[in-house]
């Protein structure tokens, strides 16, 4: 699909989560509009066990053999954008906080490239969401810095000023409570690993995180993503900012999103 430029329209994304890994079409451009939307359903696959490289390369190839097959789909030559639940720098992972520790020092975005035989972009899944809600969702034509946070097994986060990514910020390792690593206090799954109703939540652990964030980085709008975020009336009355505090408006396809946008992103600079 093209825009009226002749250029095209869709690209591929793809979010690799723990439990499952899910792509779609996303439409980025149509005209002079910038739409980001899923262009038709998702398609999904059960992360696979172990969730080696190898194993996880044929998972993305199904799914983007699945993508490719539509009637709609987009130009072979355009690069397939990929989030991954990790440090990714120049496109090798140097972290495996919440996946298969063989991944760290992969060449990841090479990995993609061989088995899709085609170009890869790959970025971390906070940076992929974040940086979809500042163009589309919760930060649409927000000015300065936009935080995003997200909460869920762990602490993601993406800094995102007058639309240009900071990547890799990793909010989740910051010390916290007595030398605690943030992720292990207040993420939504020490919320439920400890049995802290919402409120002693909010007030205890994510009021104290979310100060100490904004005193580092002064963001003009600070965005909660993450599985939580379906449920704002829980824990949002709780929290405080001098910033505006919302919750993220493309919780289940901001990762796919972002990824296919980043994707975009770097092909049009080359």
């Amino acid at each position: 699909m093209a825009d009226s430029s002749g250029k095209s329209s869709t690209y591929i994304g793809i979010d690799i989560g723990g439990t499952g890994i899910k792509g779609g079409i996303v439409r980025l451009k149509s005209g002079h509009d910038t739409n980001g939307e899923l262009h038709g359903s998702r398609f999904r696959i059960p992360t696979p066990r172990p969730a080696t490289p190898e194993h996880v390369a044929d998972t993305v190839a199904e799914i983007v053999a699945e993508l490719d097959s539509r009637p709609k789909a987009p130009q072979s030559s355009n690069p397939v954008g990929i989030c991954f639940p990790a440090v990714i720098h120049h496109g090798i992972c140097l972290s495996a906080n919440n996946i298969d520790p063989s991944w760290v020092g992969a060449e990841v975005a090479d990995l993609f490239s061989a088995r899709l035989e085609r170009e890869v972009r790959v970025l971390n899944d906070a940076d992929a969401a974040g940086l979809a809600e500042s163009r589309f969702g919760a930060g649409l034509d927000k000015a300065g810095t936009v935080l995003t946070i997200t909460l869920g097994t762990g602490i993601g986060s993406a800094l995102v000023h007058d639309g240009v990514l900071i990547p890799n910020l990793e909010l989740g390792s910051l010390e916290f409570w007595g030398g605690s690593m943030a992720e292990k206090k207040a993420s939504a799954a020490a919320r439920e690993r400890e049995d802290l109703d919402w409120q002693v939540y909010a007030k205890e652990r994510l009021q104290p995180y979310l100060t100490h964030v904004e005193r580092l980085f002064s963001p003009d709008l600070v965005i909660i993503g993450g599985g939580i975020s379906k449920r704002p009336d829980d824990f949002m009355p709780y929290l405080s900012l001098r910033a505006p505090i919302v919750t993220a408006d493309m919780t289940n396809n901001a990762g796919i999103i972002g990824a296919a946008l980043f994707a975009s992103e770097a092909s049009a600079s080359n």
